[in-house]
């Protein structure tokens, strides 16, 4: 008998995250860790008449891959990774790491061919994604390698997550309603604006939004869901911006970054720890040092940080942007085969959108 907190994540993330329909052709990935879940998941979309598959990736297998992989292999796009992408009506993918820093040894080279060569594939997921004919969503489920990671016992690690997610609440749905409701009035404050700038501890940052989207994440493509982002206009980004949270790209933790740009494009990156390989990574392609997204973290249940992005983009009080590939659906028209997130927290510190003040020591005042 599955922990019955696994059981209602299984059904949040079908009934309301995703709403698997009759005849839907659903995806799920995910490790063998993680297997409980992935049950409940196709127990879930079984009984909503959808129709599972299941694609297991595991961390030692990728470990092979990058040590004895020659450049054609790294640049070999598999036409099941590509059928997936193309032909899933939703697409589930399960957090569910056993080992968190697997590619630490791995030359970033070879991480950037394989990026490189999986951005169609990215371009095609965000295309569809804007255009509504997939459904995805992203799920964690918790192990010891990620409670690690947390600096949290497995247990304690276990009700952070299902707290987080509400599903230790009677009704889950009814709970993520509510949080929905209140970044949709963020949304529509945000949605008036054309400027915002960014002040903080080694900050000054100026990003224009005008005519963009902003996006309500409620945990329809997140579990947690917790944020409200937009696209910037892709050469508007001016100034410095400096993050107090560690950003961790495919398992390498790069702590202290500093990033200085000039129309759009990072023109100085500075790391106090793994500062070439942040360089490396931004060299992908010419979208890699654009920002692809920008956003507000607004759950204000996840107060410490995880080195888990799927929460910590989402901590109350902090904001975030991705140098990488933008979403489609909100206007953005930057294109990469990455998406890396960088967290800053914005406790003490003030966003001020078309020359007023709208935020203050990580919150909104029009909420207060």
């Amino acid at each position: 008998m599955p922990d019955p907190r696994v059981s209602r994540l299984a059904d949040l993330v079908i009934r309301y995250s995703t709403e698997v329909r009759e005849g839907d052709f659903a995806v799920i990935t995910g490790s063998y860790a993680a297997l409980p879940l992935i049950k409940e998941l196709v127990r879930a979309i079984l009984e909503s008449g959808g129709n599972p598959a299941v694609y297991f990736r595991e961390e030692e297998l990728e470990e092979v891959f990058y040590k004895y992989a020659k450049d054609e292999q790294l640049e070999f796009v598999n036409p099941l990774s590509r059928l997936m992408v193309e032909k899933a009506d939703v697409r589930i993918s399960v957090l569910s790491y056993t080992h968190t820093k697997y590619l630490s040894t791995v030359n970033p080279e070879k991480i950037k061919k394989r990026m490189a060569a999986h951005r169609e594939l990215t371009e095609i997921f965000m295309k569809r994604d804007a255009e509504g004919s997939l459904r995805w969503n992203v799920v964690p489920y918790p192990t010891k390698a990620l409670a690690q990671e947390a600096e949290m016992s497995l247990v304690d690690y276990e009700d952070f997550v299902y707290k987080a997610c509400m599903v230790d609440r009677e009704d889950p749905v009814a709970a993520w309603r509510e949080q929905a409701e209140r970044q949709a009035k963020i949304v529509d404050l945000l949605s008036k604006i054309s400027e915002i700038r960014v002040i903080g501890e080694k900050t000054d940052l100026t990003v224009k939004v005008d005519g963009r989207k902003w996006i309500n994440d409620d945990g329809k493509k997140n579990m947690p869901g917790g944020e409200v982002f937009t696209g910037p206009i892709e050469d508007s980004v001016e100034g410095e911006i400096y993050f107090e949270y560690p950003a961790i790209w495919r398992g390498i933790v790069v702590e202290g970054i500093q990033l200085k740009f000039e129309k759009g494009v990072v023109v100085e990156a500075k790391a106090l720890r793994k500062g070439e390989y942040l360089k490396k990574i931004l060299e992908t392609d010419e979208g890699a040092k654009r920002v692809g997204e920008f956003a507000f973290g607004l759950n204000y249940s996840i107060t410490r940080f995880t080195r888990n992005i799927l929460f910590d983009e989402k901590i109350g009080g902090t904001l975030h942007i991705a140098v990488g590939a933008g979403y489609p659906i909100t206007g953005s028209q930057n294109k990469s085969s990455i998406h890396w997130d960088m967290i800053k927290d914005m406790r003490k510190g003030k966003v001020y959108a078309d020359g007023e003040l709208i935020y203050e020591n990580g919150k909104f005042l029009a909420n207060e």
